[in-house]
């Protein structure tokens, strides 16, 4: 493969004027903030990621406060974010560091870094190059997009040849001078000129040698990931509360989907849903009322629930004998801080505001 050796001196020239310098996160090497901002950028983008990064770091301002806080604690934090296997991977490998490294990252053993829960080649590199400023290549989403049209790499990234290509193409331009400027310079062209659409050839610094550019490409590279249906998956879920507005939510299991979230008792069918509480509430008569419908799109289906309303007349404290290690009674007026799935805590959030038929002497709708 052709080796640039002006790609990096283009693209560093255009960086000084016009890359970003102010992010939350920059302005330091210390490899705490970098690191979690890594992990909360992967799949996420910069101004969604922002005050969710300001939020985290004002409760774990440092790695032993983020390694002493119980999961449930980092999930309240991380929720609405997505993608919740991150937070679990960056509580893990806070706990690592912690116990095996002194609290200190390994920054300077690239390897030692891919070994710790969350952290890939492409974000060890980040970190790495960030920290210490030694040359390190990264591929994330933004750079596999510059690298697939400026090389002409074609195929869908996830495929291992193409990825393999992708890696080659970030090797050969990846320069050994003023590395931590040119992490940040190559993911700024793609997220600021090279975008994924209508990307601004007439002002990208090295559009003159961009195969994709040359070829009128730009519109079909990277190639798109071969389309699949997105599934449907459907389920019935149970809005219990308790006279006080206490409000039953189950933690779901780990791993799987929303690990270790809290979520509202689930079943397939609404048959099912009516034998499970019979079974768990054997005491508790409940009539189910037909409630609103939620939806939630997920990367690989699309997950779809009927919402059943049911309500017990006594208060929560007087049903010890429904206690158990992964139920919770939870009052959203004085909601403990816990990880809650989107659709979740949007339903919370919208009765609060009096928008979601949470009581049964609303109307449906």
């Amino acid at each position: 493969m052709t080796t640039h050796p002006n790609f990096a001196t283009r693209l560093l020239t255009w960086f000084d004027t016009q890359g970003r310098k102010h992010l939350p996160w920059q302005g330091s090497n210390d490899p705490y903030p970098i690191w979690l901002s890594e992990i909360m950028l992967q799949q996420t983008q910069v101004s969604t990621v922002i005050p969710y990064y300001q939020r985290f770091i004002q409760r774990f301002p440092q790695l032993p406060d983020l390694a002493a806080a119980p999961i449930d604690e980092v999930l309240h934090h991380w929720a609405g974010l997505g993608y919740y296997a991150r937070a679990h991977h960056l509580h893990r490998c806070a706990l690592q560091v912690r116990d095996h490294y002194q609290g200190e990252f390994p920054v300077e053993d690239l390897e030692a870094l891919k070994a710790l829960p969350g952290i890939g080649p492409s974000t060890a590199a980040a970190v790495q190059a960030f920290t210490t400023g030694k040359r390190a290549v990264i591929l994330d989403g933004n750079v596999k997009r510059v690298m697939a049209r400026h090389a002409a790499i074609h195929g869908w990234p996830g495929q291992t040849q193409v990825n393999k290509q992708l890696w080659q193409a970030a090797d050969h331009r990846t320069p050994h001078q003023r590395v931590a400027n040119y992490t940040q310079a190559i993911m700024d062209l793609g997220a600021l000129v090279c975008t994924r659409s209508r990307p601004q050839c007439d002002v990208c610094p090295v559009a003159t040698d961009c195969q994709a550019n040359r070829q009128q490409l730009t519109d079909q590279l990277p190639s798109p990931r071969p389309k699949k249906n997105r599934p449907i998956r459907l389920s019935h879920c149970l809005l219990l509360h308790t006279a006080d507005e206490h409000y039953l939510l189950l933690q779901r299991p780990s791993p799987g989907i929303w690990a270790g979230l809290w979520t509202l008792p689930e079943q397939e069918t609404k048959t099912q849903l009516q034998h499970w509480h019979s079974q768990v509430l054997p005491d508790h008569q409940l009539t189910l009322h037909e409630g609103q419908k939620l939806s939630h799109a997920f990367t690989h289906f699309e997950w779809q629930a009927q919402l059943w309303l049911a309500s017990l007349p006594c208060r929560h404290t007087e049903l010890g004998e429904m206690t158990k290690p992964d139920w919770l009674w939870y009052n959203p007026k004085q909601a403990p801080k816990l990880g809650l799935p989107a659709p979740i805590q949007r339903l919370f959030m919208l009765s609060h505001h009096g928008q979601a038929p949470l009581t049964l002497d609303e109307e449906n709708p």
